[in-house]
């Protein structure tokens, strides 16, 4: 259920940028935030690497990042390639010849970190390599490797020499006339990362991507990654993100998706609103949540599901839901269907129930969405 129209409060402007194409990705202008992940398998073994692909992709990422160290990552990446389903990116530092190969090899976009990637001719070369390869380019400068002529100008990282180095290469670029790539300003501390963004999203009009680099762990990366990008997305900066975690890249995408999900940018798969339990809750709500997260990861088609213990808010929560579960009293509680009360259930019954009524749900959407696809294709 979408109330976003009667609540404008709600609506998030965001910053205007002009699109690029990241393979079939669209990045910037009015496309969605796609969300990125990056492999963290050896890249010379192709099938290992193609195997983590494939599980992010089936997690949602629309781009997925493949570090290429060596030749040995560079040769593997044709392969890696070939069998992605979503567009991949070559990581390069420090060696320019990789980025050549990589675009060689069917990368859909170089990332470069010109701080670390040599001199202006080595940027050139590689610039000549995407432009023949129809790759684009993303810009990522890092607040822990910026150029000594800019540390030596601030004496340390900030959002200046951030900026500053961001806009120097972006002029690299054009002056090549390059133009399809975007940009980011990554730093692990929050308000040196948030400052950089907000500085760079008035500079250019290039699309930024979006990143609290090297963030933590699971649960700190998390919190880390959520203040930082939510409060930029918040502002309607940001085309494409990536959540670095020291985790699985599939937990990546999915946080990426929960953040967006969170401020209305993004919607796929069931968003569970749920309560974190108390004395008054009518059935284990901590355990049948966990449950209902596993058993519908499947579901991709975007919809609402509350889970609440008990009737305080309960019912209040389910009238904003497609579907919800309101515990009650005697080891049953009530079922809430498109925001009303449709009919009382036992707490044994309840998470196969469940389960059956959303997957019920998302095939009634996908047919209803499939059938308007038809219908205005036959009108064209």
């Amino acid at each position: 259920m979408d109330h976003n129209h009667i609540r404008p409060w709600r609506n998030i402007t965001r910053r205007k940028s002009r699109q690029i194409m990241v393979g079939n990705v669209p990045v910037g202008g009015d496309a969605p935030i796609s969300v990125q992940t990056m492999t963290n398998t050896d890249s010379s073994d192709a099938p290992a690497t193609i195997r983590q692909v494939l599980a992010c992709a089936e997690a949602g990422a629309d781009i997925v990042r493949v570090s290429v160290p060596d030749t040995d990552a560079s040769r593997a990446l044709s392969e890696v390639c070939r069998e992605s389903p979503v567009p991949i990116v070559a990581d390069i530092h420090f060696h320019y010849k990789r980025a050549i190969e990589s675009a060689e090899a069917g990368a859909a976009c170089l990332r470069i970190n010109p701080g670390n990637i040599g001199d202006a001719s080595r940027v050139r070369d590689v610039i000549k390599a995407a432009r023949d390869h129809g790759c684009s380019i993303r810009i990522g400068v890092n607040a822990g490797s910026l150029e000594k002529h800019l540390l030596d100008k601030y004496a340390e990282p900030c959002p200046e020499a951030m900026i500053e180095s961001g806009l120097d290469h972006i002029r690299i670029l054009q002056d090549n006339d390059f133009h399809n790539f975007k940009i980011s300003v990554k730093a692990s501390d929050v308000f040196l990362a948030s400052a950089a963004y907000m500085g760079l999203a008035d500079a250019t009009d290039a699309p930024i991507h979006l990143g609290i680099t090297e963030a933590g762990g699971l649960i700190s990366g998390t919190v880390r990654s959520a203040i930082g990008l939510g409060n930029l997305l918040w502002m309607g900066i940001g085309d494409t993100i990536r959540v670095s975690l020291s985790a699985d890249p599939v937990e990546e995408v999915k946080i990426g998706y929960e953040i967006l999900k969170s401020l209305g940018l993004r919607h796929r798969g069931v968003n569970i609103i749920s309560c974190p339990s108390c004395a008054r809750q009518g059935f284990d709500v901590i355990r049948t949540v966990a449950t209902l997260e596993d058993r519908l990861a499947h579901i991709k088609t975007p919809m609402s599901l509350s889970i609440i213990g008990c009737v305080v808010n309960g019912p209040g929560e389910a009238l904003m839901t497609d579907i919800g579960f309101t515990g009650g009293g005697a080891g049953s509680g009530m079922v809430y269907l498109a925001g009303k009360q449709s009919h009382k259930l036992s707490n044994a019954q309840m998470i196969d129930h469940i389960v059956e009524q959303v997957e019920r749900r998302a095939a009634e959407i996908e047919a209803a969405a499939a059938s308007a696809t038809t219908t205005t294709a036959a009108a064209e």
